[in-house]
């Protein structure tokens, strides 16, 4: 088994948000590549300023913090949840926007007091809604605090495993998901080095965030010479605890137990049966990736991109079928005049009134005599009518230059074309200026899952991108040439309104600009659904979505308020 990486060594630590412990984690800083280094200079430091975060020799001692404290004269303490290695995790309210934040404090003479600042304003400018946000990072009154967004409704993915291994489609969306965050982390030089159980989020809406970027590690002075070998690790833990609800190293942690000793990593589908194959491979690729062989055909993942890509080439897991539940046996009920909203004692039968006899009289039976009469002529008059139709359709059988339509309408009239959706083989984000917004999430906006999508970045004007780049989209591959006449697209934020526009290109990475394309059709939509119609059908193999415009959104529990649009299912037709 390969020699384990930073992030793999978590047994029984304790994040920034994690619950209160006295217990260092000593297993993170006597194994993280470059720790041991760490943890003698800190030793040094602490000789001269205390390393649980009492001041040293002329250094003045920063307030004592209680619940009830407020810093910034904003952020109000409310319960610690970690105290540990001189710095303490909050629950705390932010009095100004009324809505609980999370903090981390430090004091200022503090050793990792720097490297914590200078990590949480890194994590704050990469801005992906799929990490939990930071806020604010400030020096004031000899404290260094951290200000974090704060979930109440997400659920840690450890509570999850307390109670059972996820469904295969719930492994799948957080590897998923999870890889293409770090992925995005690692391109912008940001690394997690504490990706654990504890760190990973599913919130109520379904999609999985990530805690403490960057952050957890500066708490605890953990650093590596392998940051990307050492995430993606990380990752091969979440997922394999996930499949099996056990961690994958002897030790137990996260209230998971550890695998038997002396055995060696052994593979999720032959620890627990019915884990799923593929699975099962890709979260060894991940754990093995030293270079060895880490599953039973395919090579090692030494970073989160690779698992990506790994991911990508897998079969799409669909989400279990929706069991329905019978509808209940249909009771029958009577309903008998001068009897209804009362009960009958049982054993009691209400009498039923019985229909009074036909009136049988002299006007009765002449009335019955005028309308035999009238039907009978008006048979004869539809008889000859319908003869003499007969004489003139034969009439005009005779004439060979008369043309006859078979549907009863106009000459030349012709029914309209029945419409048929069509498959899309694959997509690719067309970027024109700038950064991609999600490129790896393309595939949510087909994928038949309305709760996958893909987003756009968030922007603080609006609701027009001009000021920032022309357009936002992706090309879509149809797999051949066909004809396309209309598009459904499901979004998931209204606001003010979306403006979206289809062009007909040449390849997924189109050779001409917007102005060399064939527009397709154009729309705006103030809701979440948006439809568009070609005036007449366009022919083509590969279609662009471009947004010009996006809403007015708030926070909605995924991302912070602002300008932004995100796609959850699309669909041609044609």
């Amino acid at each position: 088994m390969a020699e384990r990486s930073t992030a793999a060594v978590d047994v029984a630590d304790n994040s920034g948000d994690e619950p209160l412990t006295a217990k260092a984690d000593q297993a993170d800083q006597s194994t993280a590549d470059g720790v041991a280094q760490n943890l003698e200079r800190n030793t040094k430091n602490d000789e001269a300023q205390g390393r649980d975060g009492t001041s040293g020799p002329g250094k003045t001692s920063p307030p004592e913090l209680h619940s009830g404290h407020k810093l910034a004269r904003r952020y109000r303490l409310e319960e610690c949840v970690t105290r540990l290695d001189g710095f303490s995790s909050w629950r705390a309210v932010d009095e100004k926007l009324r809505r609980a934040v999370g903090v981390h404090v430090l004091p200022a003479d503090h050793s990792r007091a720097r490297s914590v600042l200078a990590a949480a304003r890194s994590s704050a400018l990469l801005g992906d809604p799929r990490f939990v946000q930071v806020l604010d990072a400030v020096e004031e009154n000899d404290l260094v605090y951290v200000v974090h967004e704060w979930l109440p409704d997400a659920t840690e993915l450890t509570t999850l495993l307390s109670v059972g291994p996820l469904e295969p489609h719930d492994a799948y969306q957080m590897v998923s998901q999870v890889a293409a965050a770090m992925a995005a982390a690692h391109r912008e030089g940001l690394a997690h080095l504490r990706l654990n159980p504890n760190a990973v989020l599913r919130a109520s809406t379904g999609q999985w965030r990530i805690r403490g970027l960057a952050v957890n590690a500066a708490l605890r002075g953990i650093s590596s010479d392998t940051p990307q070998r050492a995430d993606t690790e990380a990752i091969g833990a979440l997922l394999y605890a996930a499949l099996t609800q056990r961690w994958p190293y002897e030790s137990d942690a996260y209230g998971l137990s550890g695998l038997p000793k002396d055995v060696g990593l052994i593979a999720p589908d032959q620890v627990r049966a019915g884990v799923h194959r593929g699975l099962s491979e890709l979260a060894m690729r991940a754990l093995v990736n030293d270079g060895a062989t880490a599953s039973r055909h395919e090579s090692a993942c030494t970073t989160p991109e690779d698992l990506v890509k790994a991911i990508g080439e897998m079969p799409r897991i669909r989400p279990p079928e929706p069991a329905f539940a019978a509808p209940p046996e249909y009771q029958r009920t009577t309903y008998q005049q001068g009897t209804y909203g009362r009960t009958t004692p049982p054993g009691v039968t209400q009498p039923v009134p019985s229909p009074p006899p036909p009136l049988q009289s002299r006007t009765g039976k002449a009335l019955k005599w005028a309308v035999s009469a009238l039907l009978i002529a008006a048979l004869g008059l539809g008889s000859w009518q319908l003869a003499d139709a007969l004489m003139q359709q034969g009439d005009k059988a005779d004439d060979t230059n008369q043309t006859q339509t078979t549907d009863g309408n106009d000459k030349g009239s012709k029914k309209p074309k029945p419409t048929k959706p069509l498959a899309i083989e694959g997509a690719q984000e067309y970027v024109v200026s700038g950064n991609a917004q999600a490129a790896e999430d393309v595939g949510n906006t087909y994928d038949g899952d309305s709760s996958t999508f893909w987003r756009t970045n968030r922007y603080n004007d609006g609701p027009e991108l001009a000021p920032y780049k022309p357009g936002v989209g992706i090309v879509y591959d149809l797999g051949s040439s066909k004809e396309v006449s209309a598009a459904s697209i499901a979004l998931r934020y209204g606001g003010d309104h979306t403006t979206a526009t289809l062009y007909a290109t040449d390849s997924l990475t189109p050779s001409t600009g917007i102005d060399g394309m064939a527009k397709i059709g154009t729309a705006t939509t103030s809701g979440t659904s948006l439809t568009m119609k070609a005036s007449k059908p366009v022919k083509t193999q590969y279609v662009l979505l471009w947004i010009t415009a996006v809403p007015n959104a708030p926070t909605d529990g995924y991302s912070s308020a602002g300008y932004k649009q995100a796609i959850t299912d699309l669909k041609f037709t044609g």
